[in-house]
């Protein structure tokens, strides 16, 4: 039997170029722009009143905000699923600055600190993802109940 020459293409795991900009590698279509644009237009002023000061340092609220908005986009809503996917999906941890805030952190921000802003907040986005034609009226009950939006 004869053999011809195989050949592979080299790769390596050890000693990744990765780019300069983790959001090179997320395509240019993904929610993940989208929720990252819409929370950065957010003043600080909304956030600060949720905020009495002193202790320790907290997660910042927008970083926050991007992750779980983005997360309910993709049908993620478990404080424990959000924080295990903080760990390997590359969006969230773009979205994150790959800090890593456990599921009580996820959970108090969302349900204690900020649960009316947080609502609020998802409702705008769905209205500006509609008005961009990003998700259609069809897709998603007007009360949150069922949200199909990828």
């Amino acid at each position: 039997m004869k053999h011809h020459h195989i050949s592979f293409k080299e790769y390596t795991m050890d000693n990744l170029t990765l780019p300069s900009n983790i959001a090179d590698l997320i395509p240019p279509d993904n929610m993940a722009h989208v929720v990252h644009e819409m929370v950065e237009r957010i003043p600080m002023e909304t956030f600060l009143p949720y905020y009495k000061g002193g202790g320790t340092s907290s997660y910042h609220p927008k970083m926050m905000t991007k992750i779980i908005l983005y997360a309910y986009t993709q049908k993620m809503y478990h404080g424990r699923e959000i924080a295990r996917q903080l760990e390997v999906h590359l969006p969230l941890m773009w979205l994150s600055g790959f800090q890593k805030p456990d599921f009580r952190s996820i959970n108090r921000f969302r349900s204690e600190r900020m649960k009316g802003l947080i609502d609020d907040l998802f409702r705008e986005m769905i209205t500006l993802l509609v008005a961009d034609g990003y998700v259609n009226m069809e897709d998603y009950f007007v009360d949150g109940t069922k949200i199909e939006i990828e």
